[in-house]
């Protein structure tokens, strides 16, 4: 299996490069902007180096790992899909020219167009969001659907912004597409020199009926739970913490309430890296046996589409309504 990489920065060569090396069966090419960047790629994880991105589709690699700052995922999705690569994995969040902690409506808008161009040139397009791979959620997927715990009446989510995109995805794989959105901006926060942004609050209104509350900041300290997410049920509650913390769960019918906690060994650095690598393998074993991702690509175009609805509600001053305001398929845009 050959598998292009394109970017060989830190979070490639700490999060991919070690997985995708570990596979016996897979081959790395890279190309990136600064050479010798990924010669040392190459000579610590194996694989070539190429001049150009054409020069990477002339490998015929199997999948391409677009694994750029978000900043500069754009420029290369703009030459990299018209070439028509099988298949391509994204870091995330998508497209963020200014960042993460500041995506617009022009991100979602290039997204979009870029998710169009891959349609059309029959580019299977996937997305990492490792977050869905980590123990607790899946196993708070797994209690979910066993205790029965009934309709899904609302969500809350308070997250550092170094988690923003990540929890926005949670939202939406826990309780479905949001339909309509309602923010405000606060004061600015920040984290140290690489994360400023103003503090966020949103109410959402989800497709199947449950309310949602969003709260952003980047001034969450890193010593602290970065993320808290709760789904509120029927018959029962569900909350969320940090990377890979404690699952809470309660259970109406039975009576019961539990902290669930991984073993004393596990801790939440620890864990972050075992969702990369969770994620990474169960992307390879579709490509292996030619079936669809796990996350589909489509699945960055909805994060792209809350924010761009919170921005436009934060800006105007009034609810936005996602599918008619950023309908996913550029045909129904007004």
């Amino acid at each position: 299996m050959k598998i292009g990489i394109i970017g060989t920065g830190s979070v490639a060569t700490k999060n991919y490069l070690p997985v995708l090396a570990a596979h016996d069966d897979v081959s790395l090419c890279y190309y990136n902007r600064t050479r010798a960047k990924a010669s040392a790629c190459a000579e610590q994880f194996g694989g070539q180096v190429v001049d150009t991105i054409p020069d990477l589709i002339a490998w015929s690699p199997d999948s391409v790992f677009v694994l750029t700052n978000e900043q500069s995922r754009a420029d290369v999705l703009r030459e990299l899909l018209p070439l028509g690569p099988q298949r391509v994995f994204c870091e995330k969040p998508l497209i963020a020219t200014a960042g993460q902690a500041a995506v617009s409506e022009e991100d979602f808008n290039t997204a979009r167009y870029l998710m169009q161009i891959a349609d059309e040139h029959h580019v299977t397009m996937a997305m990492i969001f490792n977050y869905r791979f980590f123990l607790q959620v899946q196993r708070a997927l797994k209690l979910r659907d066993e205790r029965n715990l009934g309709e899904l009446q609302q969500v809350s989510a308070i997250t550092h912004y170094a988690c923003w995109s990540h929890v926005i995805d949670l939202m939406l794989h826990f309780a479905g597409d949001i339909h309509e959105v309602s923010a405000l901006e606060g004061r600015d926060s920040h984290h140290g020199a690489d994360m400023e942004a103003r503090d966020l609050t949103a109410a959402l209104n989800f497709t199947n009926g449950a309310t949602g509350t969003l709260l952003g900041s980047a001034a969450i300290d890193f010593d602290f739970d970065l993320f808290e997410l709760t789904m509120i049920h029927e018959r029962g509650r569900i909350r969320l913490h940090d990377l890979d913390g404690d699952l809470d769960i309660m259970d109406t019918t039975s009576g019961t309430r539990e902290t669930l906690r991984l073993p004393p060994d596990k801790n939440r650095w620890g864990q972050y890296d075992a969702s990369f690598a969770a994620s990474i393998n169960a992307y390879l074993d579709t490509v292996r046996h030619d079936q669809s991702p796990p996350i589909p690509g489509i699945a960055g175009l909805h994060e792209l589409q809350v924010e761009a609805a919170l921005r436009r509600s934060v800006r105007e001053k009034r609810p936005v309504i996602l599918d008619q305001e950023f309908p996913l398929n550029p045909n129904e845009a007004a």
